[in-house]
């Protein structure tokens, strides 16, 4: 039976390959000691202490069909905190609720790129390391991925006004995350502003991925779609959000879209058709936890203080550059793959491999010299592991002194 070309050259996903690399050697682990797993984002604070009761009360809500774009309260409260967090009065018609970011990551493209664009195949653009979902929608809609480098010396955000004008001209989406995953980095007013204007004046979109937005250093990052607002230029801007890592939330699958009401319109058209909706019960909690902020700040407070552990461990390794937002430390190695072995047999430390958050691109793969660690175990456990992460990978010893 024949397959679906578009999607032959999808490289095996992160976790199954790492599953692969790992296999047959035996977790470096002392007496009674358990493996120490850094790889996935999944947040381990606490849920918010409200979730089981409006769950419970709502529990009814399993027994009926949800409405498709969201609940008119959870439409309410997600453009309420559009206007708390971000200044922005944004219509309930400018929303609609989703299964998690990458649901809608995936079928916004399918949504609302073209066939064809100046006459071309239209391309998307993507940051090199990345969200792999952004590699999959470009091919589902059948665009050329244009992989672009986030590398320290751009800032670890992509440079896509480097990009050639024609390359541009073709350009129907390009996709940016900020807080960056993996890297940590927070596109500033200024860079959104100038992405914004190249999008203006090439004529395309810019989706921007801001699940880690309330998860932050030192001050909240700008907003996309604000910008894009401020600048008269809404329309370029969709922007994606979502409860997973706000509220410690991941299997809730929770999340939002939001744009201008025209590019929300052709995106709910896509979804009445082959669309998820969430459950009544998960959007009465969504609701729930849109609308406070107490526990946010709480998780955001745990986070600074792995910040601060991070740094203290591994401030002076040559190449280590402090996560501004999100949780995920990009460490420098010689060899991701190389590395996360090496920690899995001396430590029982489970990383990942930057290279399989990217792509290679003339020969050059932009994370294959750094690892991935998500910094979501508590306080304690993350200074252990991080020592002896130092003690194995730039100290050379195994004992977690270093």
């Amino acid at each position: 039976m024949a397959i679906p070309e578009r999607f032959s050259n999808l490289p095996e996903y992160a976790f199954p390959r790492l599953r692969a690399l790992l296999s047959g050697i035996e977790p470096g682990l002392k007496h009674g000691e358990s493996p120490t797993v850094l790889t996935i984002g999944e947040p381990r604070h606490a849920m918010p202490d409200f979730v089981a009761e409006v769950m419970a009360a709502n529990i009814g809500g399993f027994a009926k069909y949800p409405p498709n774009e969201g609940t008119p309260g959870l439409l309410s409260a997600i453009g309420d905190w559009l206007g708390s967090r971000y200044g922005l009065d944004v219509a309930p018609d400018r929303i609609m609720a989703l299964n998690g970011t990458r649901e809608g990551l995936f079928n916004a493209a399918l949504a609302l790129c073209p066939e064809r664009k100046n006459g071309g195949r239209p391309a998307i653009l993507i940051p090199n390391p990345f969200y792999q979902v952004y590699a999959v929608a470009a091919a589902a809609v059948q665009a050329e991925p244009v992989f672009v480098p986030a590398m320290p010396e751009t800032g670890n955000l992509p440079d896509y006004a480097s990009l050639a004008p024609e390359v541009l001209d073709r350009t129907a989406i390009a996709y940016l995350c900020s807080p960056a995953n993996p890297q940590g980095a927070i596109a500033d007013r200024d860079y959104l502003e100038q992405l914004i204007a190249l999008a203006d004046r090439h004529d395309f979109l810019v989706f921007a991925d801001e699940c880690y937005s309330e998860i932050w250093r030192e001050a909240p990052p700008p907003g996309a779609l604000a910008v894009a607002t401020a600048m008269g230029l809404a329309d370029r801007v969709v922007i994606f959000n979502s409860l997973s890592k706000r509220s410690n939330l991941p299997g809730l699958r929770s999340g939002f879209v939001a744009g201008s009401a025209a590019n929300i319109a052709q995106i709910r058209r896509l979804r009445a058709y082959a669309g998820a909706p969430l459950s009544l019960p998960a959007q009465a909690v969504s609701e729930a936890a849109w609308r406070d902020e107490a526990h946010v700040a709480v998780s955001r407070d745990l986070y600074r203080q792995k910040y601060a552990i991070a740094d203290r461990v591994l401030g002076n390794v040559p190449g280590y550059r402090p996560i501004q937002g999100g949780f995920f430390l990009w460490l420098p190695v010689a060899d991701g793959e190389d590395a996360a072995r090496t920690l899995w047999a001396q430590a029982g430390i489970q990383v990942l491999p930057g290279a399989y958050l990217s792509r290679e691109v003339g020969g050059h793969n932009p994370g294959k010299g750094f690892i991935r660690v998500a910094l979501v175990a508590d306080a304690e456990q993350t200074e252990t592991a991080l020592r002896r992460l130092r003690a194995v990978l730039y100290d050379g010893t195994t004992d977690g002194e270093g």
